[in-house]
């Protein structure tokens, strides 16, 4: 039981498994993550790829046990990504081909081990569709700052899929005892629309939020 009165997440859903189990052959375990923003045009892409991007560094080819992913609550089905957004991950040095916006799903809430929204209200969006997604979605910042607070020696030294999961029970369990400084900080703003200066601080801002975390996730710090 956690803090705030909540059960710990155990492994993820049976659909989950499943599904992944079906893409991999039945022999790799998939931890599948879920960015949420509004359309997913800017932020969740950016977060998408970069995440990508950082675990591809750190872990070549094995970074095939953590499939990363990205919807929005109103999201633009089928649009490209925003042009500022590529333009920066592109500077970050992640790729932004292919890419091809989602409206949020039930199957997508369902499917992922975790969920990390732009906003607290794309949280409770979230949230609110049900499928025991409470103790799986934070905000971006939110989950990277209770990450900052756990023991990486507490994690298992099995598969990724294994130490990604552990990692999000205590990240849950934390929760209700470590609260942000200010209801602002677990919020990432919007750039729509904005120029590509704003983008890029949106786009640095990810970036520092994803990084710990996805060093978390692999037990492997960034390369200098």
């Amino acid at each position: 039981m956690t803090p705030d009165g909540r059960g710990i997440r155990g492994p993820a859903p049976a659909p989950a498994r499943a599904h992944a189990a079906a893409e991999h052959g039945g022999a790799v375990p998939v931890f599948r993550v879920l960015h949420v923003c509004t359309g997913n045009v800017c932020r969740s892409p950016m977060a998408e790829r970069l995440m990508r991007h950082g675990l591809s560094r750190r872990l070549g080819d094995a970074a095939a046990g953590v499939l990363v992913e990205s919807a929005g609550t109103w999201g633009h089905e089928g649009a490209p990504m925003e042009a500022h957004a590529a333009a920066v991950l592109a500077e970050h040095g992640a790729d932004p081909a292919g890419f091809t916006a989602r409206e949020l799903l039930d199957e997508h809430v369902i499917d992922a081990d975790l969920v990390l929204t732009a906003t607290r209200d794309h949280r409770a969006q979230v949230i609110s569709m049900g499928h025991a997604a409470g103790l799986r979605t934070f905000t971006l910042k939110e989950f990277t700052r209770l990450v900052r607070a756990i023991d990486m020696a507490t994690l298992p030294e099995g598969t990724v899929a294994e130490r990604a999961r552990a990692l999000v029970r205590a990240a849950a369990a934390l929760r209700g005892w470590l609260l942000a400084p200010s209801p602002d900080a677990d919020e990432v703003h919007d750039p729509y629309g904005a120029p590509v200066g704003y983008f890029r601080s949106i786009g640095e801002e990810i970036h520092t939020a994803l990084d710990p975390m996805v060093t978390a996730l692999t037990g492997i710090p960034a390369a200098v």
